[in-house]
């Protein structure tokens, strides 16, 4: 079976060093893949990389099979229909109301469509992400930090994409939020039959959430497996990652 996505001997020279130095891996279909390692390590810039945002040194992302260097402008259209991309705090058009921030990869893609099909579309997304129909006359800046990121990703599952890539998407949430966005990403995963590649710093997520933990350290891959696997890797770094402290639940510290 052709993997969703996968990244062959990837080379990213970036501010006088080498960022990533022959990162080979692919994503197993239907899985929840996060991708850890320390600030500066070029997570975000290899998730570009692999949506065909940033053009590796040398190396190939592909994306169904299909080499994103080589495949043609139309192509490259057709490829973007089939994947979803939630930025950093959701990446909202400040300027559009949340039901306009949705529709906007439909007008894009299927500029055809009639307005009450796409108004039922923006229904049914809000609906598949947790958020009251009201939601959509809202504009961004009206909305909390974890409703940002849920009409985030309904815009990026507005066209029912194959694969997800997520870029710290409970970053900046409270816990409760973050766990709240997590159950709704592996609903939808295994509902729809999802492929999911996020980066992020959240402990519980790779312990709640996860299916597999890919580690970036100075430029290579140094781990891939299971999050407990991974967790008992006796690397340095690795070991100090894990042993950080997860944040107690208020509830949890509260005398009996």
């Amino acid at each position: 079976m052709t993997a969703p996505a996968e990244v062959r001997a990837i080379r990213t020279w970036l501010d006088r060093h080498w960022l990533h130095d022959d990162i080979s891996f692919a994503l197993h279909p239907g899985e929840i893949t996060a991708l850890i390692g320390a600030s500066g390590t070029g997570k975000s810039v290899l998730l570009q990389e692999m949506v065909g945002l940033r053009r590796p040194g040398s190396g190939s992302a592909l994306l169904f099979g299909e080499d994103l260097a080589t495949i043609s402008q139309r192509g490259l259209e057709r490829m973007r229909r089939r994947f979803g991309l939630l930025f950093q705090d959701g990446a909202l058009f400040s300027s559009m109301n949340v039901a306009a921030n949705i529709a906007a990869p439909l007008v894009e893609h299927l500029p055809s469509m009639p307005r009450e099909l796409l108004n039922e579309v923006i229904e049914l997304r809000l609906n598949l992400v947790g958020l009251p129909l009201d939601t959509a006359c809202k504009m961004p800046s009206e909305l909390s930090g974890g409703m940002r990121k849920r009409a985030g990703l309904a815009r990026a599952l507005a066209l029912e994409p194959e694969l997800l890539f997520l870029d710290e998407p409970t970053s900046g949430l409270d816990p409760i939020s973050a766990r709240e966005f997590d159950h709704t990403l592996r609903v939808l995963t295994d509902s729809l039959g999802l492929t999911v590649l996020f980066t992020t710093h959240d402990l519980e997520s790779l312990w709640g959430l996860t299916d597999r933990v890919l580690v970036l350290y100075e430029g290579k891959l140094i781990a891939d497996g299971t999050t407990r696997d991974v967790a008992q890797n006796d690397h340095e770094w690795i070991r100090s990652y894990f042993d950080a402290p997860m944040p107690v639940p208020p509830y949890q510290n509260a005398e009996a």
